[in-house]
């Protein structure tokens, strides 16, 4: 929440609230989202280890014991955004993530393995995500919003999508979720800036980086649908994968899930700004918006730490 102070009467300051909320339209009552800094939970798996700030989660040994939670539960229209840091070879399977209703406190034993370890104890709901194939597709639209929550199938590609076209990649737009309307800047991963970083640049304008690769960007969110009921939301780099499961009951407390699984060795929690962006952040959009590439931020006369900001993110 922003507080800004408004001149009532001389000597005298009146401060006034403005809430940040994703959720957009009038019918809307929901309650506003609070600046929050995301956190692992520090309940996790066994072969978890967190960095000091608590959120970057790395897999120190094997393939499973990878299961982390948020360390607080998500508001409606959250994002719980993580970027992949590091992989590592020889696996096979990917990242996971997903929502939970189980308290991280209230269980006895993390579980080996989101699925199905963790989703055959119930109220939880996890996506595997892989290299292809992770958008859903409705094929049963009335059993789809059961109770409980139902996960939606996988859908095959088409020859020709709306999305398959070239995006900007430096861009002011937003990703809109069914009522719910997210900033798109950090939704988008992006690679480390090198030698050809400025070919990677044009490839990732027509979306061509894979769900699973290094600097990938995965988010789970959930947005209301009925009467304590809501739907799960996958986005993967700044693009919606529909509804993973529908009719998630939301009376309880909702927790994030993700599973450093396999090949998955490292991700770390994006913060996400929601409303009024940051002077930090409208800087770097002016700068990233003329330039010929990234490569190109080492010329300017800027700070070094101003320069690792405008390329990383």
């Amino acid at each position: 929440m922003k507080r800004f102070a408004q001149k009532e009467e001389p000597g005298e300051l009146r401060s006034l609230d403005f809430t940040r909320s994703p959720i957009r339209g009038p019918t809307t009552s929901m309650e506003p989202l609070s600046d929050k800094f995301l956190e692992f939970h520090p309940i996790h798996g066994t072969n978890v280890r967190l960095d000091y700030s608590g959120t970057q989660a790395t897999r120190v040994e094997s393939f499973a014991n990878g299961v982390c939670f948020s360390k607080h539960p998500l508001n409606p229209g959250e994002i719980f955004l993580i970027e992949i840091e590091d992989k590592e070879l020889g696996w096979c399977g990917h990242l996971r993530i997903g929502l939970t209703s189980q308290n991280p406190k209230d269980l006895e034993v993390v579980p080996e393995y989101s699925i199905p370890n963790l989703t055959d104890q119930g109220d939880s709901w996890v996506f595997a995500i892989t290299r292809n194939h992770n958008k859903v597709t409705e094929t049963d639209p009335e059993g789809a919003a059961q109770d409980g929550g139902q996960r939606l199938g996988r859908e095959e590609p088409e020859e020709v999508q709306e999305n398959s076209k070239p995006k900007s990649f430096f861009t002011d737009t937003h990703l809109f979720v069914e009522n719910v309307c997210i900033p798109k800047d950090k939704l988008v991963g992006r690679s480390r800036p090198g030698r050809f970083s400025h070919i990677l640049d044009d490839l990732y304008k027509s979306n061509a980086l894979p769900p699973t690769a290094r600097r990938s960007r995965i988010g789970v969110m959930y947005v209301p649908k009925g009467k304590d009921l809501g739907n799960m939301h996958i986005i993967i780099n700044g693009e919606d994968m529909g509804a993973s499961a529908k009719g998630i009951p939301t009376i309880q407390p909702l927790y994030a899930v993700v599973d450093v699984f396999a090949a998955t060795k490292c991700v770390r929690i994006v913060q996400v700004e929601y409303g009024f962006s940051s002077l930090q952040t409208l800087c770097r959009k002016a700068i990233q918006k003329n330039i010929v590439h990234r490569m190109a931020i080492d010329w300017l006369q800027l700070p070094d730490a101003l320069k690792h900001y405008c390329k990383y993110e």
